[in-house]
This record gives structure tokens, C-alpha cells and sequence, in this order.
């Protein structure tokens, strides 16, 4: 569960700490006082998308934090984290999202830096969180096959990831036939070019180090006076007149004449014998090079010229020569094929021929398990929606087979719903209302909450467009779901805030013109006055909240029941 969650300089909020328990959190407060800001840092903190736009103004970086504690030893999580090479000591785990204002995101999973895609993989086993965006996708039909998927994703798992990689290989095969396929101008087109471009690589013959020899030898030749004059200088002050060699020469006679005399100049004798001899053969180095030392400006055009040829070559087949001898190599098997054409094309029909046969089967084997999944799946989701008021719907998963292979097999599903008595059912984004799809999303998450190992489930809000009994109903679902997973909850209904087992308020308020967020966890006499607040609006009498006492006894009572 998530254990703290810390946010700085995010949006209007400052400098914020809250500690979190299990159960059900619920957080209300005024609109506008920054109750989602809270959700959308959760939601980066776990690997969302994130913008300088949520930087506090003003400011340089905007910093998130959060500490979870998983205790399941066998919770996915750790094999995660084991696969990423991040340690959890005792089932602590702290996810850190720094944003920086130059757009840059800097992420760490316990300490250790790590890609946005690996702290998105692992906060996703930590964090689910539900808002009105869920209940836009439940009203695309492409989304369905997902859910229904993730339903069934224990039976379906292992014969889908052996789908997937064939389907891939499939695909790939497909692609390489169409191009094989192609028609034959375009054929003796492509031919033409790729003759053209291995002949006129292998003219050039490419190797993987002459460019920086060549350019070594281009720097030689056009400061070749320069090195010659300042070659021969150095010689000159070696070896020549009244030379540096014969004084050092000296000084090496003069100190071996008195080193056995005494010890001490034993040491400084030998160092001026080796660098006597050094020097003596740096001096035959430098005359043989300036023996052999030839300007030569026809080899400085030549060296020219295939540095040019280089820079041509790169400009059409690649930025390296590695990057143009793997072209050379891409192209000269493209082209085999083209003039083996019939024969590859030939080949490769009869293999398409026999992967399709291997996806149909496979494709087959995946529908039987989404089939007998989708009526366990209508029947829980019915149970479900039963107990949320809408005890005369139908739900049904439809099921057509697509023309072609595709990602998922050859399965289009769609979820239809019937809401009223003899009606039948027809398609859900066609007939659910605002508050029926919150219902249905409410209905998945408790049916996945028990079997999908997230430790933590955020709801957001999805309690809009529903009142009286329904809301009663939905605060149940929640506090229900809660006992399995810690459930945090933005919500505007008293009932819901009845039923929470800690209770937030989030304020928004002005300081020196700068405007900051509050959170701060509510004694029970704060907790009647805010559902009171909730209940009546603004205005608080005995009556109400006489009525929101009620509502909290009535809440611990059947949170009583649940346990």
C-alpha cells in the first residue's frame, strides 16, 4: 500500500506530506482546491505523462515522492524489480519523479535511476487508478477485447504471448511477400538501383579505418614545412654544432670519473648516462624520419580526393562506414532475392500458407477461452451490477470474427447492455448513460481488484451523476473493495465520505499572493461538519448535522458487516 506520499512545487502545491493507511481514504474538499492535482502527481509519480506545465511557477523542478509497503512475498512486484535490478528491502518500495522546467524527467525505484518505462512497468503494479477517462474507453468497443483479456489473463496468458511472437513473424513475412509481389517495372526499378549502389560501393571499397589514416596523413602533408623545419631544429640542437648531446656527452664522463670517489653522485651519473643515450637515439629516430621526409603534392591531391569519396559515401548510404558496409550488405541480399525472385516469393508463399495455418489454430484456441471467460465475466459483472441498482440489466459479450489476423487473434469483442426490461441488449456506447458507465467501470474493478495483485486502487471522481440509493450503493462497492486493496478516493458524495476509514480535507488558500494546498486528516467531530457541508452545501444546521452523525453510524455499521 502506499505508506506516504510527498509533493513539491507541483502546480499550486507547495510543500505537501501526508501519510496514508489501509482501508478506505476518502478526500473531499472545496472544487478548485486541488483534490486532482493530488491524483495527477500520483499518476506521474507511477510512470504518467508528465509536463513543465505542472512545475509551480517560478520554480525550477517539480519533485514527487512516494513510499510503498508491499508484505505478499509473492506479490509480481518483486520479480519486477528483480528483473530491473532494483533491490526492496523488507517490501519497501520508493518511487522518486523529479520534473525539471528544460522538460527533462529524472526517475528512481529505491535510489537507483531508472527509465521512464521501467518506474511506468513497476508503478503500475503498485498503482491503479480509475477516473472519467476509464469511462471513456469502455465507450470505444476497440478497449472491450482488453478488459476482457485482463479478466481472463490467467487461462489466457502463456497460448496469447505464443500467439503474439508467431503473429509477429507472420507479419513480418507477409510484408517481405508484398514486396516480392511488387509489379515488374517497379521490380526492374528496384533491381537497376541496387545493382547501381553495390557497384559503385564496391569501387569505393570502404574500409573501416582509413578515413582516420587518411586524414592523419593529410594533416602530415599539409604542414609538411612546418614539421621539417621544426624537425631539424630539434636535430640540430641534438646532434649538431657545438650540439647539446656533446655537453650532456661531457657531463656523463665527468660524473663516472668521480662516482667511485663518492657514492652520492652515483644516482644523478645514471641519469645522465640514460638520457645521454635517450637522446642519442631520438637524434637517430629524427634523421632517418627527415631522411625519408618528401613533399609530395600529387599524393596529397589523391588523399583528398578518397577523403571526398568518403564524404560522398556517407552522404547517400550512412553516417559511418560501418553504418554503409551493413547497407552493402542489406542491399546485396535484397537483391538476390529479387533475382531469385520467383523462387524466394514461391517459398515464402508456401511458409505464409503454413504460419496462417498455425495463427488460425492458435487464434481458434484463444477465442474458446475469451468465450467461456466472457459468460463468467457477464455473470459477475451482473451479480455486480445487481447490488449497484440495476437489477433488470443484461450484460452480454458479442463476439465477431475479424477478416484478417490481427494483434489479438480474430476476435472483435463488443459489450452490450440491456438496461430496461424488454428491450434487448445493443451496444454499451450506444445506450449507457453517464452514471450507468460508472457503475459498469465500478463493476470491473471490484470483479479485477481481488485477483490483479495492485496494492493500492485510485478512484477519482467516479461517483459523478449518481444520487440516493445508487450512491449508497457505490460507497458500499468502494468500502468493499477496500477491504481487499488500499483504496484512495476523491468524492463528492457524503455517502462515500461516510464510509472511509480515514477521512482528508483538501484546502486551497492565499498567502502572500501566492496561492497554496492543504491536506490535513479530520477529527470526528471535522467529519460531521464536512458531510454536513456535503450534504446541504454550504449552509449547516443541527439538522444536518444530526443527519450526517446518522450517516457515519450507519456506514461503520455495515463496514461491520463486510469484514
Amino acid at each position: 500500500m502506499l505508506r506516504e506520499l510527498s509533493i513539491r512545487n507541483f502546480a499550486i502545491i507547495d510543500d505537501l506530506t501526508v501519510s496514508f493507511s489501509g482501508g478506505l481514504t476518502v478526500l473531499t474538499g472545496e472544487t478548485g482546491a486541488g483534490k486532482s492535482i493530488i491524483i495527477d502527481a500520483v499518476n506521474i509519480l507511477a510512470g504518467g505523462r508528465g509536463s513543465t506545465e505542472f512545475i509551480r511557477h517560478g520554480e525550477k523542478k517539480a519533485e514527487l515522492g512516494g513510499l510503498f509497503q508491499v508484505n505478499n512475498s509473492q506479490h509480481p512486484i518483486f520479480m519486477k524489480l528483480e528483473e530491473h535490478g532494483v533491490e526492496a528491502e523488507e517490501g519497501t518500495i520508493i518511487l522518486r519523479r523529479d520534473l525539471h522546467d528544460s522538460g527533462k524527467s529524472i526517475c528512481r525505484v529505491n535510489g537507483k535511476l531508472v527509465p521512464l518505462s521501467v518506474l511506468r512497468d513497476i508503478g503500475g503494479s503498485l498503482i491503479d487508478i480509475h477516473g472519467q477517462h476509464e469511462n471513456q474507453e469502455l465507450m470505444d468497443e476497440k478497449f472491450h477485447i482488453h478488459l476482457l483479456d485482463h479478466f481472463a489473463h490467467h487461462e489466457l496468458h502463456s497460448v496469447k504471448a505464443q500467439y503474439s511472437e508467431a503473429y509477429e513473424a507472420y507479419r513480418q513475412l507477409k510484408k517481405e511477400v508484398a514486396e516480392l509481389s511488387m509489379d515488374e517495372q517497379r521490380m526492374a526499378q528496384r533491381i537497376d538501383l541496387y545493382q547501381f549502389q553495390i557497384q559503385e560501393l564496391e569501387q569505393a571499397a570502404l574500409k573501416e579505418d582509413e578515413e582516420d589514416e587518411l586524414n592523419e596523413e593529410r594533416l602530415r602533408l599539409m604542414n609538411f614545412h612546418k614539421i621539417f623545419e621544426r624537425a631539424n631544429m630539434a636535430y640540430e640542437a641534438i646532434s649538431g654544432d657545438a650540439n647539446g648531446l656533446d655537453f650532456i656527452g661531457n657531463a656523463m664522463n665527468a660524473l663516472e670519473d668521480i662516482v667511485d670517489l663518492d657514492s652520492n653522485f652515483k644516482e644523478p651519473s645514471e641519469a645522465v648516462t640514460t638520457s645521454f643515450y635517450a637522446l642519442q637515439d631520438a637524434a637517430y629516430q629524427i634523421k632517418n624520419v627527415l631522411d625519408d621526409l618528401e613533399y609530395d603534392a600529387e599524393r596529397l591531391n589523391e588523399v583528398e580526393q578518397r577523403l571526398a569519396l568518403y564524404q560522398n559515401m556517407k552522404r547517400k548510404y550512412g553516417t559511418t562506414v560501418e553504418e554503409i558496409l551493413n547497407y552493402y550488405e542489406k542491399i546485396e541480399e535484397e537483391l538476390s532475392q529479387l533475382m531469385n525472385r520467383d523462387e524466394t516469393l514461391q517459398r515464402n508463399e508456401q511458409l505464409l500458407a503454413s504460419m496462417e495455418e498455425n495463427l488460425n489454430q492458435m487464434a481458434k484456441e484463444l477465442t474458446a477461452i475469451r468465450k467461456e471467460n466472457a459468460v463468467k465475466l457477464s455473470e459477475a459483472i451482473m451479480n455486480e451490477l445487481r447490488m449497484l441498482h440495476m437489477e433488470k440489466a443484461q450484460f452480454i459479450v458479442q463476439f465477431n470474427q475479424l477478416a484478417q489476423f490481427d494483434a489479438n487473434g480474430r476476435d472483435f469483442v463488443a459489450f452490450y447492455i440491456s438496461t430496461n426490461v424488454g428491450e434487448p441488449p445493443k451496444s454499451l456506447p450506444k445506450v449507457a448513460s453517464g452514471g450507468e458507465l460508472s457503475r459498469m467501470m465500478l463493476a470491473l474493478k471490484t470483479i479485477f481488484s481481488t485477483s490483479n495483485g495492485i496494492t493500492s486502487i485510485i478512484f477519482d471522481e467516479v461517483d459523478t451523476g449518481v444520487s440516493g440509493r445508487v450512491a449508497q450503493a457505490i460507497a458500499e462497492k468502494i468500502a468493499a473493495i477496500s477491504v481487499n486493496s488500499q483504496v484512495l478516493c476523491i468524492s463528492h458524495l457524503p455517502q462515500v465520505a461516510a464510509m472511509a476509514d480515514h477521512h482528508y480535507y483538501i484546502k486551497k488558500q492565499v498567502e502572500y499572493d501566492r496561492t497554496f494546498t492543504t491536506l490535513s486528516e479530520m477529527e470526528e467531530k471535522e467529519r460531521v461538519e464536512e458531510i454536513s457541508r456535503m450534504m446541504s452545501g454550504s449552509e449547516i444546521t443541527e439538522l444536518t448535522l444530526q443527519h450526517a452523525s446518522e450517516l457515519i453510524q450507519m456506514a461503520n455499521e455495515r463496514k461491520e458487516s463486510m469484514k
